[in-house]
């Protein structure tokens, strides 16, 4: 990383409207380079090696020319997190317009996994509803669950990493005997070589995340390695981090799937607008506002640290 790109360094905090992931304030990391801005915001107990590729995405947005695009604006999925407020549900579900799919977090609790999708479902009725797991299912939990899920709610677009293992992923399908397509994230992106892997009989669907596998070249050349259909998906990043992920949206001549890119409506503040309209968002050149977002100054020297512990891998 040059010394140039790192002396135009930013750390925002920006605050949620509601608790995702455990989250309430995501702090993010923004470079300035030739060719706009790319951020680096890995989450805050990443180490430095999971931290690399993500350093690496932040420095290729900020450094090279944006890929060809086949599209200017990119249908997005709403997402909904791990919580059974009625009212709060019912204003999350409102703040993602047009939207067409919402991703709905489950894993913790059947009874009220299910009760979340059920609301859901009512307050979308036409709407495909996909699942995100996390990883947090063994193979015989993911089996009840997803039947459980199947005959209350009904067909699913797919579930995402249900299992952590690829070895699991494997036995669920074989197992499960539904038409319930499976995606994988967390099995792609943290393994050491997402290259090495054989994701054979285990996922039927890459979900690709921008910052975490490494960029848009890397992302293309792990799905073009694999051989699966994709989805992109975001990181709760800022709008730099999103509209970048919309970049490697668009630059797929196909893509059959609502992306996991609308998350900006989770946040309470940001560094730029990018609305979601009629379900979709359009790509456009962030120009990030930062005034009265910095974090502290022991926050700052804290990124600092990281950044330049992290670079030191890609050397």
């Amino acid at each position: 990383m040059s010394l140039e790109l790192f002396s135009t360094m930013r750390v925002v905090a920006l605050p949620t409207k509601t608790n995702f992931r455990g989250i309430n304030l995501r702090e993010v990391a923004l470079f300035k380079g030739e060719h706009g801005w790319g951020e680096f915001s890995p989450f805050l107990e990443y180490g430095y090696g999971e931290s690399a590729p993500w350093l690496m995405c932040a420095i290729e947005a900020a450094t090279k020319p944006r890929p060809k695009l086949y599209r200017n604006c990119v249908k997005v999925n709403g997402t909904i997190p791990a919580l059974n407020d009625s009212a709060e549900l019912e204003r999350i579900v409102g703040s993602f317009p047009g939207v067409e799919t919402f991703k709905v977090k489950v894993g913790d609790n059947l009874p009220e996994d299910i009760a979340r999708l059920a609301k859901v479902r009512s307050l979308a009725p036409t709407a495909k509803l996909r699942i995100d797991v996390n990883g947090n299912w063994d193979v015989a939990t993911a089996v009840t669950n997803l039947r459980a899920i199947y005959e209350n709610i009904g067909p699913l677009e797919y579930v995402e990493q249900p299992c952590a293992t690829i070895a699991e992923l494997r036995e669920l399908k074989e197992k499960l005997k539904l038409d319930i397509p499976v995606a994988g994230d967390e099995v792609l992106r943290k393994t050491a070589d997402p290259f090495a892997v054989d994701l054979s009989g285990a996922i039927d669907i890459l979900a690709l995340k921008v910052q975490p596998l490494g960029g848009i070249a890397r992302a293309h050349q792990l799905a073009m390695h694999h051989k699966l259909p994709v989805v992109v998906s975001s990181a709760l990043e800022s709008a730099v981090g999103i509209n970048y992920g919309l970049l490697l949206a668009a630059s797929f001549e196909e893509m059959r799937f609502d992306c996991g890119l609308g998350t900006g409506s989770l946040l309470a503040k940001n560094v730029a607008e990018l609305p979601i309209i009629d379900g979709k968002i359009q790509i456009s050149d962030v120009k990030p506002v930062l005034d009265g977002l910095d974090v502290s100054a022991d926050r700052f020297e804290w990124w600092k640290n990281r950044i330049m512990r992290t670079a030191e891998l890609l050397k």
